[in-house]
């Protein structure tokens, strides 16, 4: 069986080594590592590698604390030293800036780390109803594959809702429609903690009452979804506290939908909404745009600061729950809200809205590049991007430097997702 020395991680997390010319990925080698591997699949110029047997073991590796990880998809390092999970997600930053963009920050800032269990307070799990064993699964993907990992337990998650997976398993399998509930959407707010089940049946009777009791029991809301996310609906109990979450440094708190997007680690929004506006510095009397607003969880923070602040969204849903969380808060004379497709928008359209001092952009994994090169000759001076796909943010970062006169002044990554692969980062771009 083939042996090799792990040389680095690539943006999955898997231990890069080489052979015979041909790059190697092996699922949980950490570099440094000398491990044993069997390959799995084999192309022309790679191959794709369970780890056998780890011959010589690297300082970083610990023993991960969930007993599902290797199995579970849901985490991809709880095997590596949290400080090296940050050093090797801001490896894999700089090296897309560099290799993608060809550009590289003229500062890096400091890696922000935050709690490291505990912080996942937005999930989405799957169901399956096994008949033949008679039991339900719930939980994450399996690593690599369709199938739902056999979960008891979830570290990442907060406690509360770690504890709710087995009573879970027994009540939607006593369900009269268990084998047509695919899906459990998890959303924890600051006074409630909502479950939506997607539903392809109608209720029993029996069932109403079977979640009735369970919400009683174990204090959480349900939310039925018969179709597509719009269609969540609030079931029982139905008076109560909205799910909501604060950003206590800007005196505000947000009221959102169960399946809204909002950062599932609430601790490290905070934060990283800290450092956004320390580097964006917003000024009492600037103009300045929130591209991808959503909820409005960076304009109300900016807006705070006594600036102007234009919020541009493509769903009309989250721009309606923006508008009433600027009037709740006072805030509705220095905030407007403009729906558009961002992934769509031209040069003469973006001259429309009107000059900006500055501007932030904080785009989904597909990035900002239409709105990149539509931005004119009186674009921001200042502009900061809050990334969650390094390969899209160092793209688009080759387009602000090499075509629209910016210079990257710094960036770092927040690890808003601790022991997996996912970086989230930050960057800040100056107009030369």
């Amino acid at each position: 069986m083939p042996t090799g020395i792990i040389e680095s991680l690539d943006h999955e997390a898997r231990g890069i080594t080489r052979r015979d010319g041909k790059t190697i990925f092996v699922d949980a080698a950490l570099p440094g590592e000398e491990v044993e591997y069997a390959s799995f699949r084999q192309k022309s110029r790679y191959e794709l590698a369970h780890l056998v047997q780890v011959l010589r073991a690297s300082p970083a590796r610990v023993t991960p604390k969930c007993p599902h990880f290797g199995v579970c998809g849901g985490c991809a390092m709880q095997h590596m030293e949290a400080g090296a999970q940050l050093a090797a997600k801001q490896r894999v930053l700089e090296d897309s800036l560099w290799h993608i963009g060809r550009v590289r920050p003229a500062q890096i800032l400091p890696p922000v780390q935050g709690p490291s269990w505990g912080y996942r307070h937005r999930a989405r799990l799957g169901v399956r109803k096994l008949a033949a064993q008679d039991t339900m699964l719930i939980g994450f993907h399996e690593w690599r594959s369709s199938y739902i990992a056999d979960i008891r337990e979830c570290h990442v998650m907060p406690p509360p809702v770690s504890a709710l997976l087995m009573p879970l398993r027994a009540l939607l399998g006593g369900l009269s429609i268990a084998e047509r509930l695919p899906q459990i959407e998890v959303a924890v707010g600051e006074r409630c903690t909502a479950l939506v089940l997607r539903i392809l049946q109608k209720l029993s009777k029996q069932d109403e009452a079977a979640l009735r009791a369970f919400a009683d029991q174990h204090q959480v809301v349900f939310y039925l979804q018969p179709k597509g996310p719009e269609t969540a609906e609030r079931f029982y109990p139905l008076p109560g506290p909205p799910l909501t979450y604060v950003l206590p440094e800007f005196d505000l708190e947000f009221a959102f939908r169960p399946t809204d997007f909002t950062q599932v680690n609430h601790a490290m929004n905070r934060v990283l909404l800290r450092r956004a506006v320390q580097l964006l510095d917003p000024q009492p009397g600037e103009r300045i745009a929130d591209m991808f607003c959503g909820l409005g969880n960076f304009t109300l923070p900016i807006a705070r600061r006594g600036a102007q602040v234009l919020g541009v969204e493509g769903s009309s849903a989250l721009l309606e729950r923006a508008r009433e969380a600027a009037r709740q808060h006072g805030l509705d004379g220095q905030v407007k809200f403009v729906g558009a497709n961002l992934f769509a928008c031209s040069e003469s359209w973006l001259a429309g809205l009107g000059a900006f001092d500055k501007m932030l952009i904080d785009p989904p994994r597909e990035g900002a590049l239409e709105l990149c090169k539509a931005l004119g000759h009186q674009a921001a001076q200042r502009l900061v991007y809050v990334s969650c796909n390094p390969a899209t943010l160092a793209r688009d970062a080759g387009v602000l430097c090499a075509l629209k006169g910016y210079r990257l002044q710094a960036a770092g990554v927040i690890n808003m997702f601790a022991h997996t692969a996912h970086v989230e980062s930050i960057a800040l771009f100056e107009r030369a």
